[in-house]
């Protein structure tokens, strides 16, 4: 499973990968063209298998997870 790192956290299956997660979330069309996304970086990583019980899956270690994953130089 991949996450991949825009504004927002996305978990994405092994199907949508980060080109279809860009298409999705720039080709919405929003109701009185209010907002027109453009995406001009975006981060991937492996986050291993997928379960209920994975870190990002928690209310309680989901930032710390993100951080440990995609904020590495701060470590």
């Amino acid at each position: 499973m991949k996450a991949y790192k825009v504004t927002v956290l996305v978990i994405g299956d092994d199907e949508l990968e980060e080109s279809g997660i860009r298409e999705e979330m720039e080709n919405v069309r929003y109701p009185n063209h209010c907002m027109y996304p453009r995406i001009m970086e975006i981060e991937e990583a492996d986050i291993g298998e997928w379960t209920d019980e994975h870190p990002l899956n928690q209310r309680d270690t989901k930032q710390a997870e993100f951080e440990k994953i995609f904020l590495k130089e701060n470590l």
